[in-house]
């Protein structure tokens, strides 16, 4: 379980292949702290850690993952949030966050509003839209945000500048693919009323 916080970035240093997974070598300041088999949330994705080396731990995605997610398109260089499991009996700063990433979005606009950043982000479906909720949570490439104008396949998130210095948003562009994880929360009720509202489409 995570929060969303994140803890500090990471740079790819080196992909492999083994089969149809993708072993990623990632160097980072938290890669020294970690253990084999601790879990850690890459881009809003949980990983386990199979290797650490130095200043670099090793992660293995398999074809699931790379399917639902942006992991495919990592590249040598590609900069990614990094967020250690929460401690029981800390503070939920953000929202509770699995780390598995329902679907990959597009950023389809990025606004510089003098002093703060607003991003618009595009589903590729309206499957998702009723787990859009104005002033509700969202997290995308592992950080938690608030969601502002939520409004069919649209929605948008505010960035401050911390948020903006401290994680890989400044390096998102227009048409890049982000991970989005819809809140638990909403994606429990979804699935308790869908009976009911399955019901009344007959």
């Amino acid at each position: 379980m995570f929060t969303g916080i994140i803890e500090s970035l990471g740079r790819v240093e080196s992909i492999h292949y083994q089969g149809n997974n993708f072993i990623y070598s990632i160097n980072s300041p938290t890669s020294k702290d970690l253990t084999i088999d601790q879990r850690v949330s890459h881009n809003g994705v949980c990983l386990t850690v199979v290797e650490i080396k130095d200043d670099s731990h090793t992660v293995v995605a398999i074809s699931e993952t790379l399917d639902k997610t942006n992991l495919k398109l990592w590249k040598a260089g590609s900069i990614i949030n990094l967020e250690r499991a929460m401690l029981a009996g800390a503070r939920l700063d953000g929202h509770m966050v699995q780390g598995h990433v329902d679907c990959v979005a597009k950023c389809v606009s990025i606004e510089d509003q003098n002093g703060s950043w607003l991003f618009t982000i595009q589903l590729n479906d309206l499957s998702n839209q009723n787990l859009l909720v104005q002033k509700g949570s969202v997290c995308i490439d592992g950080v938690s945000l608030t969601l502002v104008n939520p409004i069919d396949d649209l929605f948008s998130v505010a960035i401050i500048p911390y948020t903006f210095e401290n994680t890989n948003f400044n390096n998102l562009k227009v048409e890049d693919l982000v991970n989005i994880e819809f809140d638990i929360i909403g994606k429990y009720i979804q699935r308790q009323l869908a009976p009911y509202l399955d019901a009344l489409k007959k």
